[in-house]
């Protein structure tokens, strides 16, 4: 399947280097603001079609699917502009600035009848069926609670700065442990506490999150723009406990009973950088006539992105474009 990508900044290469390391998939087309980045962006990449202008890409017939590689406060108009020009597209996390946009992109391609998902690679990563699967297999007991963080030192990123980019630590981190949450309890939440400590930009640098469910569970999330941390998934339960390192990649899962005593072990299998699961699942989707994506479903963007409106309202924070 022919691809084209939508941005030539820093995510958008490792997508040419991951279609580029696949079979079912050839990197075709890149669109940038700027031809000569987009060209020199296709040297590099071997990519076929270089173009300076997103409408332009978009009018090659030969582009099957787009991957929007732009930040999140441009992913609404550019989702648009792709469903207008009959383009399946595969949307980089996070999805939208806010869930009012996701609604009404998400209603525009099921309409469509075109295929639009969202990139949050840990929903499509083998290892998340291998988590689904330790967790229910009852090995450490009744779970009560899980733990998640995730931090980067990125806050020299002029983007992370940016209200106006919708930046911030909660688009960019925080969206990982929500998701890790929901992949292991679900998403019926009756409490959210969130708090947050701002920028001088009055973006978000590092957040907390805690969210009760129905059942007593709880999470604990933390995430930091300042700071490098070890990226742990804890799942606790009352014959033990299950580590995931690295849940913005999984890299293993270890098992633990009550005597902190390892009993069950995971690796991940080899990838070429991880994102080619979500690209085969859109390929597949498409293939098979479908608007979305079975490991990440409209409803379930929709209720990731309502949750961080929720949090975001907690943090007085609203996007200028808003």
């Amino acid at each position: 399947m022919k691809i084209g990508i939508l941005g030539a900044g820093g995510i958008a290469r490792v997508m040419a280097e991951t279609v580029n390391g696949m079979e079912e998939a050839q990197c075709y087309a890149v669109a940038a603001r700027d031809l000569g980045r987009a060209q020199k962006f296709a040297e590099e990449f071997g990519v076929e079609k270089a173009y300076g202008s997103y409408e332009e890409m978009l009018q090659d017939p030969q582009v099957e699917l787009v991957y929007i590689a732009t930040p999140h406060s441009h992913h609404y108009e550019h989702v648009k502009l792709c469903l207008e020009h009959g383009k399946h597209v595969l949307c980089e996390k996070a999805f939208t600035a806010n869930a009012a946009q996701a609604e009404e992109i998400l209603k525009m391609a099921e309409e469509k009848g075109l295929l639009l998902t969202e990139a949050i690679w840990t929903r499509y990563m083998p290892m998340r069926k291998t988590i689904d699967e330790v967790v229910a297999s009852g090995i450490i007991g009744k779970i009560t609670s899980l733990s998640a963080n995730l931090g980067y030192v990125i806050e020299q990123n002029e983007r992370i700065h940016a209200p106006e980019l919708a930046g911030g630590a909660l688009l960019d981190l925080t969206v990982y442990p929500l998701n890790f949450a929901s992949m292991v309890f679900g998403d019926d939440i009756v409490k959210v506490d969130a708090s947050c400590v701002k920028i001088d930009t009055g973006v978000d640098g590092q957040d907390n999150v805690m969210l009760t469910y129905r059942d007593g569970k709880m999470a604990t999330l933390y995430t930091t723009i300042h700071a490098q941390t070890d990226r742990r998934g804890m799942i606790n339960g009352s014959l033990g406990y299950i580590e995931i390192e690295n849940i913005n990649n999984y890299e293993s899962m270890k098992v633990y009973d009550l005597d902190r005593k390892v009993i069950a072990s995971y690796e991940a299998p080899k990838q070429i950088t991880g994102y080619e699961y979500e690209v085969r699942a859109a390929i597949r989707a498409i293939r098979e006539g479908k608007t979305e994506c079975e490991e990440m479903p409209h409803a379930e963007t929709i209720k990731m992105m309502k949750l961080m409106d929720r949090i975001r309202a907690d943090f007085g924070i609203v996007y200028p474009f808003e």
